[in-house]
C-alpha cells in the first residue's frame, strides 16, 4: 500500500496528537531519588492533583507505592526553591510538608506526626544521625523581622531543635561521615550565589552532640563547592570549579587532591536542595554524571586508580545520581524520551525503568530531534544552543514557505537547556514552529568563564545571544525572519521583555513571570536571590544608572511588538506587579498586549489547567500576530489594541 503523502498546509496550522491536554495531564515531575537498603524512594509532582509532591516507595518485587496521605505535601521551601525535602531511614520517613513547613515523622504504614512544633520555620537537607537519634538539616527562620535566619540545626526524634552552626548567610549540604563522628558542611554569604563561592567546612562531633575543631577546607569567594559525600571508608569527597571546571576532588592526608581533571562539569547549580551528580559503588569506584557541551554522559571512576570510564546509556541529561553495592539510581532522558527513573546494574550492564514522568506514547515520526549549534555572537565569541526543526510526517509546507521560529531562554540566568525530551517542545515543532532553546552566557555545562559572561552583563549578553542565535538560523535558511518570536519564564523572561525592548530582531514574545524593572525586583525578592543581581548588573544603589538602563519598564517607548504575559498570584519570587505595570504600560502606548494571571499559582507552574491553558494561549497570541489559523480549538485570548 502507497502510504498517505503529507498535505500541503502553512506552518503554524498543522494538526498534532500532542495536545496541551496531553501534556498537561499525563506527564509528572520526578525528583528527591533515595535509597533505603533495596527499596527505592522518589517524590512524584503531579500536575493532576493540584501540583501536589508525592512520596512514593518502592520494594524488590516491583511494587509500588504512594507512602505520603492525601493531605501531605512532601515539599520544601527553604530558599523558596526547596528540594531536599524528605529523607528515610530503616522504613522511616521524615519529610517537610509545605503548606505548615513542619517536619513530619512517618513509619511504613503509620499517619504522619509532626515532629516540629507550629511556627515561622521551614527545614531541608536532612540526614539522619542514628547514633544520637536526631536530624541534622537546614532551617530558615521567618519569625523575625527583616531577612530570615538561615542556620544548621539538629531536630531529636523527641521534637526538640537545637542550632548547630550560625552566623552565616546561607547552609546546605550537611554530610555526617559513616562513624557518626564528623560533619561537613556548605556555606556562603551575601553577595554570593552557591555557583559563584562556597565554603566547605569539616568539624568533629563531641560527646555532647556538639560541633568542634571546626575548620575551612576549601572554598571561597570564587570558588564553588558542591555534593561535599563521604565515601563508606571514611573519605571526603566533592565537586569544586577551582580549576575553572567543576571536578571531582577528595580530602588526602596531604590536603584537597583531584580525581580526573577534565574540561567538563561533574557538578549543576545548586537552585535546590539534595542534588546529587555521583555515588559511591562499595569503597574503591563511585559513578558520575557529567556534562561536556551541553550533553551528559555518565561515568564510573576508580579511586585508586582514578581511571574514569564511560558508561553506555542513551540518556544525554542525567541528574539526581543514588548509588548501593553496584546499584545505580538515577533520572534520565535523551531527546527521544522524557524523564525516566531508572535503575543501573552496573556490573551487568542492565538497565531497568522504575517510572517514567510521562507513559504517553507518542508516535516517533514526531518528534523533533535537537540540533546542537554553535553560532558567533558579539565581541568576536561563541555561543550555543540547540534547534529542534518543525516536524509532522503528516504536512509538509508550501514551496518557498519558512517556519517561524521560537526562541526560548532558558531560566535561571545560570541553568542550561535540557536535551531530553520534552513535549512542550513538541508542541510547537509539530505544529510547524521551529524551537531554539539557548545557552547564552551565562549558562552552565561550559565552565566557569562562560558562566561569568554574564556577570555584571545580564539583560546584554543573554539578549545578544538569543538574538544571534535566531539571526544565524536566517542566515542559515532555516526560518524566517519575519516571524521570529521570544519567550522564557523567570530570568527567561526578564531575557524576553529585554530582548523585545532594547533590540529589534523579534516581533513578538511571550513572559512568563518575567522581571521589568530590576529596582523594584531587587528590593521585593527573597532572600536567596536578593544580592544575585550585585554580581548580574551592580550593587545597589551604587549602579542605580544601570539598573534603570536595564529595566524594560523605564522603555515602553522602544518596545513596538505584541506581548504576552503569564504570572502566578502567589509568586514570591517575582511578584505579579512586574508583570501588571508593563502591561499597563503597554495598554497606555497602544500596543498588542494580553495578560493571562492565575490564581493559586507560585513561582512555576504546576496545576494541569494552567499548564494547558499558558501553552496554547501563547499559541493562539502567535496566531493572531503571525496570521495562521491553528488546527486546535483553542479558547481564545484577550489581546488589547491587536487592530493597532
Amino acid at each position: 500500500m502507497t502510504p498517505n503523502r503529507p498535505a500541503i498546509a502553512p506552518y503554524g496550522t498543522w494538526k498534532s496528537p500532542i495536545t496541551s491536554d496531553l501534556i498537561a495531564s499525563g506527564s509528572i515531575r520526578l525528583g528527591g531519588l533515595a535509597f533505603d537498603g533495596d527499596e527505592i524512594y522518589w517524590v512524584e509532582g503531579r500536575p493532576s492533583e493540584g501540583g501536589r509532591n508525592v512520596l512514593v516507595r518502592r520494594q524488590p518485587d516491583g511494587t509500588t507505592a504512594d507512602v505520603t496521605p492525601q493531605d501531605y505535601n512532601v515539599r520544601s521551601r527553604v530558599h523558596e526553591y526547596g528540594g531536599g525535602a524528605f529523607v528515610v531511614d530503616n522504613g522511616v520517613v521524615y519529610f517537610s510538608n509545605v503548606s505548615d513547613g513542619r517536619i513530619y515523622r512517618q513509619p511504613l504504614g503509620e499517619t504522619p506526626q509532626p515532629l516540629t512544633p507550629e511556627g515561622a520555620f521551614r527545614y531541608a537537607d536532612f540526614v539522619v544521625d542514628r547514633s544520637r537519634d536526631r536530624l541534622l538539616c537546614v532551617r530558615e527562620d521567618h519569625s523575625g523581622e527583616g531577612e530570615p535566619e538561615n542556620t544548621l540545626v539538629t531536630v531529636g526524634f523527641d521534637g526538640s531543635v537545637e542550632v548547630l552552626v550560625s552566623g552565616c548567610d546561607f547552609y546546605a549540604s550537611p554530610a555526617l561521615s559513616p562513624d557518626g563522628n564528623q560533619l561537613a558542611w556548605l556555606s556562603w554569604n551575601h553577595p554570593n550565589m552557591p555557583w559563584d563561592g562556597t565554603q566547605l567546612w569539616l568539624a568533629d562531633i563531641d560527646d555532647n552532640g556538639k560541633l568542634s575543631n571546626g575548620k575551612t577546607v576549601t572554598g571561597g569567594a570564587n570558588e564553588s563547592v558542591f555534593q561535599p559525600q563521604w565515601s563508606p571508608n571514611g573519605t571526603l569527597y566533592f565537586a569544586s570549579d577551582r580549576a575553572s571546571w567543576w571536578n571531582l576532588y577528595r580530602l588526602g592526608k596531604v590536603g584537597v587532591e583531584p580525581l580526573f581533571p577534565l574540561n567538563a562539569e561533574f557538578a549543576t547549580p545548586q537552585w535546590v536542595f539534595g542534588m546529587s551528580t555521583y555515588a559511591f559503588l562499595g569503597g574503591d569506584r563511585l559513578i558520575c554524571a557529567y556534562t561536556q557541551q551541553g550533553m551528559w554522559q555518565m561515568a564510573t571512576l576508580n579511586l585508586g586508580t582514578k581511571r574514569l570510564q564511560n558508561l553506555e546509556t542513551p540518556y544525554t541529561q542525567i541528574s539526581s545520581v543514588r548509588g548501593r553495592g553496584d546499584r545505580v539510581a538515577f533520572l534520565g532522558s535523551s531527546p527521544t524520551e522524557s524523564s525516566a527513573l531508572v535503575l543501573m546494574d552496573v556490573d551487568r550492564d542492565d538497565m531497568k525503568i522504575l517510572r517514567r514522568s510521562s507513559d504517553l506514547e507518542v508516535d516517533p515520526s514526531y518528534i523533533s530531534k535537537p540540533e546542537a549549534i554553535e553560532f558567533p555572537t558579539e565581541n568576536g565569541q561563541t555561543a550555543y544552543g540547540f534547534f529542534y526543526p518543525p516536524t509532522n510526517p503528516d504536512y509538509q509546507a508550501p514551496d518557498g514557505e519558512k517556519p517561524p521560529l521560537l526562541v526560548k531562554s532558558h531560566s535561571g540566568p545560570t541553568a542550561s537547556a535540557s536535551t531530553g525530551l520534552r513535549l512542550s517542545i513538541q508542541y510547537w515543532t509539530s505544529r510547524g514552529f521551529g524551537f531554539l532553546e539557548v545557552n547564552y552566557g551565562g549558562s552552565t555545562g561550559y565552565g566557569r568563564d562562560y558562566r561569568q559572561r554574564l556577570d555584571g552583563n545580564w539583560g546584554v549578553v543573554d539578549v545578544d545571544d538569543c538574538a544571534n542565535g535566531a539571526k544565524y538560523l536566517v542566515d542559515r535558511g532555516l526560518v524566517d525572519g519575519d516571524r521570529l518570536a521570544i519567550t522564557g519564564s523567570s530570568a527567561g523572561g526578564y531575557t524576553v521583555l529585554c530582548a523585545l525592548t532594547f533590540r529589534d530582531t523579534f516581533k513578538a514574545g511571550a513572559s512568563y513571570y518575567g522581571v521589568s524593572n530590576l529596582e523594584t525586583w531587587a528590593a521585593d525578592t527573597h532572600k536567596f536571590e536578593l544580592r544575585y543581581i550585585d554580581r548580574l548588573v551592580g550593587p545597589y544603589p551604587e549602579r542605580k544608572d544601570v539598573y534603570e538602563a536595564r529595566s524594560p519598564i523605564h522603555f515602553v517607548d522602544r518596545l513596538s511588538c505584541p506581548t504576552i504575559f503569564f504570572h502566578g498570584l502567589e509568586d514570591t519570587v517575582v511578584p505579579p506587579s512586574q508583570a501588571e505595570q508593563m502591561v499597563e504600560a503597554l495598554r497606555k502606548k497602544g500596543l498588542p498586549v494580553a495578560y493571562v494571571p492565575f490564581e493559586g499559582e507560585r513561582h512555576g507552574f504546576r496545576q494541569a489547567e494552567t499548564i494547558k491553558r499558558a501553552l496554547d494561549a501563547e499559541f493562539y497570541f502567535y496566531s493572531r500576530v503571525f496570521g495562521y489559523e491553528p488546527a486546535d480549538d483553542i479558547e481564545p485570548v484577550e489581546i488589547e489594541n491587536l487592530d493597532s
